[in-house]
């Protein structure tokens, strides 16, 4: 059976396993070799928690690179899906070619105004004078690698769509096991330091590259890479921002959440207090993205069968995924809850560090077990082309509600004002996707059964 043809008519229990698995380990992988960065980052002798500072101050700005390459990589995935759908394999390659065409001239332009703002953005981010050559020394050396972090992340997402959730994964892994060897070779035996972590991922992903540039042009795949889908579409292009925005947008949303964050963290507890949550949000990443890893093995399944009109198929999709990521970050929310300072002691070992993280860790991710539904319903709305509503929904957690939160709370709680604030906004965007989820879906979802059920019948027209 073909890879598209068992999109469409494989048990959708089985289906997930095989297209979620090796997307959840890529993502776990992924995860994991950022946090290592930290991880060693942290015990640099005599700078260690400092330095972690100055890698939580360039977050932002790392935060918009991953957005473009969310605005390309998955805009670009959701439509290859649609297309395969409808039988459409030219218009796939299309939009492949124009993927990277646009990954290329983004992370250009990315690393031009990086490099020419980088002290005015870290600043603008809440670095202090203590922790701003750090950040300076990590995202300089990210900026200049970043045509590779772009294609890399950017066309990963393809592959899954092209039918090889497998290849996909393997990417990502060999890139984490080539950054966790880089990482204390670069920082300590080369004595590179801060820039060593970085260097240590640059070089990771740009072997990550390559591998998926010879996957698209010389390896199995069924799309490949054509010189003559490289010119630029405009139609094709928008089609692929139309989608994409959503995912962009709650990355942009990220990047404003973290520097609204991290000045409220200066003003109220210091470069400690930054530090203390670069590694409450590295730790809540190995939670939370295995969802984000679930996200990308659902999509292709719910893209192709919305596109084939097979709705109970949708629904059975979305459900699955459901309660999966909700056993996910139930788990999560177990370890975080009863191993806090275990779990910080991997970052350093201060022990006023570890105090604070542990007890503003418990705080800041208490609604944790409820965020893998939201999450979950956010990719559906994404995967069928309801740009509006996945848009929203990504925003409503991020900036809407989250943000007034972050400045607003902390004015009467100081420090456990920014701890709270973070529950308080996830709270109430789980309440609200639940609403938008079931009134939204009740009749949509039913009508594509029923065009299901006429093309079984032979009365569909």
């Amino acid at each position: 059976m073909s890879s598209q043809k068992r999109l469409g008519e494989m048990k959708v229990g089985k289906l997930i396993l095989e297209f979620s698995i090796p997307a959840i380990i890529g993502m776990l992988v992924n995860t994991l070799y950022n946090i290592i960065d930290r991880v060693f980052i942290g015990h640099i002798p005599d700078i260690g928690a400092l330095a972690m500072g100055g890698v939580g101050i360039a977050m932002p700005l790392m935060l918009i690179i991953l957005a473009f390459g969310m605005l390309v990589g998955i805009g670009t995935a959701t439509k290859v899906s649609i297309k395969l759908g409808e039988n459409d394999k030219e218009g796939a390659e299309k939009l492949l070619g124009n993927a990277f065409v646009l990954l290329i001239i983004i992370s250009i332009c990315l690393t031009i105004l990086g490099f020419i703002f980088t002290d005015r953005l870290l600043i603008m981010f809440g670095a202090s004078d203590n922790i701003l050559i750090y950040g300076r020394e990590f995202i300089q050396v990210i900026l200049a690698g970043c045509i590779f972090n772009m294609i890399s992340f950017g066309l990963n997402h393809s592959i899954r769509s092209d039918g090889s959730p497998k290849i996909a994964m393997l990417s990502m892994l060999i890139s984490a096991i080539i950054n966790t060897i880089l990482d204390p070779i670069f920082i300590f035996g080369l004595g590179l330091g801060v820039r060593g972590g970085a260097l240590g991922t640059v070089v990771a992903q740009a072997v990550s590259s390559c591998w998926i540039l010879y996957y698209f042009t010389k390896g199995s795949s069924i799309l490949k890479l054509r010189l003559k889908n490289l010119k630029l579409d405009k139609k094709m292009v928008v089609s692929i921002f139309a989608i994409g925005i959503s995912p962009f947008s709650m990355q942009i949303a990220n990047c404003a959440v973290q520097a609204v964050a991290n000045n409220s963290l200066q003003t109220y507890g210091g470069d400690l207090a930054i530090s203390a949550m670069t590694i409450a949000n590295s730790l809540s990443m190995i939670f939370l993205m295995p969802i984000f890893g679930l996200n990308q093995g659902l999509q292709p399944i719910i893209g192709y069968n919305y596109g084939a009109k097979k709705g109970k198929r949708v629904k059975e999709t979305v459900n699955r995924g459901i309660m999966i990521a909700t056993i996910i970050v139930t788990c999560g929310f177990i370890v975080v809850e009863g191993f806090a300072e275990k779990l910080v002691l991997m970052f350093n070992s201060d022990p006023d560090l570890i105090k604070m993280t542990s007890y503003g860790m418990r705080i800041y991710l208490c609604i944790l077990p409820f965020l893998g539904a939201q999450i979950i319903i956010t990719n559906y709305f994404q995967s069928i082309g309801r740009v509006k509503i996945s848009m929203f929904l990504s925003l409503l957690r991020q900036v809407i509600v989250l943000i007034p939160c972050l400045i607003i709370i902390p004015m009467f709680k100081g420090l456990t004002g920014i701890w709270i604030a973070g529950p308080v906004s996830d709270a109430i965007s789980v309440i609200i996707t639940f609403i938008i989820f079931a009134k939204t879906t009740k009749g949509s979802l039913r009508k594509n059964e029923k065009v299901e059920k006429d093309v079984a019948l032979g009365t569909f027209k």
